[in-house]
């Protein structure tokens, strides 16, 4: 046991976000996302949803502040009239843990092209659609 982890940060999470350096990306994806398919380093809360597990990992890792959006999420697909209300609970957490940040909204198959870049994929059992978002390790200082 350790002091000052949050409970939902597994052993295996921890132990990414530690080899993460400077500028890498890490996901976290909702339910509907081909996590498996994505990650170089997959990650399996199935039992979490992504505002907890987000928060969870800014208390741990600081956002890039020397790219001028260093959060990104999948954008609604044209025609879709799905409004995604969880965004406005990931810029709470954000700003609450980060200051206000910019963030960029990608088109579904350019996040999924990113997403196979990332250091990481974290799947969790969210619902929410379009829930998918993107983390750039800032440096701890």
């Amino acid at each position: 046991m350790l002091k000052n982890i949050p409970s939902i940060v597994s052993p295996d999470l921890l132990k990414i976000l530690m080899e993460m350096g400077h500028g890498d990306e890490i996901v976290i994806s909702d339910g509907n996302f081909p996590a498996a398919a994505m990650a170089q380093r997959l990650v399996r809360l199935d039992g979490h949803g992504v505002p907890d597990i987000l928060e969870a990992i800014l208390a741990l890792m600081p956002l890039d502040i020397y790219v001028e959006e260093p959060v990104a999420l999948m954008e609604v697909v044209k025609g879709d009239s799905y409004v995604p209300e969880i965004w406005d609970t990931y810029k709470k957490i954000i700003e609450e843990k980060e200051g206000q940040k910019k963030i960029a909204h990608e088109e579904r198959f350019a996040f999924y092209e990113r997403a196979k870049k990332a250091y990481a994929v974290v799947a969790t059992g969210e619902t929410s659609l379009y829930a998918n978002i993107i983390l750039k390790k800032g440096v701890v200082v």
